[in-house]
């Protein structure tokens, strides 16, 4: 059994069990989050739109954290101009643990 969620802007494929990285959420570590937008649910059938609408997906906040560092850097030929800048995006981990249809 597996589901789809939307969160942060992005969508995810999660099972019971699977660890994912998702843009950083107001939550603790240990905590309870729970996805109340899920987009599809596949258990004996594929089910999508309103027969998922009551759908949820939890799970537990296991770490907060920054991913690796991105070097953006702007360039502009025989102008002398260039400007080097990192970016470290902030991320949240959870464990999925239930999947209710």
């Amino acid at each position: 059994m597996y589901a789809i969620i939307a969160t942060g802007g992005k969508q995810y494929k999660v099972s019971e069990g699977d660890v994912i990285r998702v843009e950083k959420l107001d939550a603790d570590v240990d905590s309870t989050v729970t996805f109340d937008k899920v987009v599809a649910v596949k258990d004996a059938d594929l089910k999508v739109g309103a027969d998922v609408a009551g759908a949820k997906v939890t799970g537990t906040v296991t770490e907060q954290g920054k991913g690796k560092k991105v070097i953006v850097y702007k360039y502009k030929r025989k102008s002398g101009y260039h400007k080097k800048n990192g970016h470290r995006q902030l991320y949240t981990e959870v464990k999925i643990d239930k999947i209710t249809v």
